[in-house]
């Protein structure tokens, strides 16, 4: 019985560390969980539809798009801080390979993305100087 309730209030106190991590700290943590524990990740298969209601899915899948991708367009004039901007968002890269995606804009900065991880990173970049769009 005690241990059960350790147990539950470790899992509180980590679920509580998680609440507080912003959208690109919880994204870094999912990677480090991913390497740490060799996780491979894939595209998720959609479940088939059902027949009658294809069109009605269809129209739905259309009006809420769930993955974004974030396109440099423009660097503007602060070109290093748009270079330290692109590794803060896309943290996988390394200074060469930022510099090389900055200098070949435009160009995806990273993909299949959220929402809302998404908008934060339009904006890094924005305040960055560069011009940014969503698709």
């Amino acid at each position: 019985m005690a241990d059960e309730t350790k147990k539950e209030t470790k899992l509180e106190k980590i679920i509580e560390s998680i609440e507080k991590l912003s959208v690109l700290e919880l994204n870094d943590l999912v990677k480090a969980l991913q390497e740490k524990f060799d996780i491979q990740t894939g595209p998720m298969m959609a479940a088939p539809a059902v027949a009658g209601s294809e069109t009605d899915a269809g129209k739905k899948e259309e009006a809420e798009q769930t993955a974004f991708t974030v396109v440099l367009t423009e660097v503007g004039e602060q070109r290093i801080s748009v270079i330290q901007a692109v590794r803060k968002v896309n943290q996988t890269l390394g200074l060469g390979e930022a510099k090389a995606l900055v200098d070949a804009a435009p160009k995806e900065v990273v993909s299949d993305v959220n929402k809302e991880t998404a908008e934060e990173a339009k904006k890094m970049l924005e305040e960055a100087g560069a011009k940014v769009e969503l698709k």
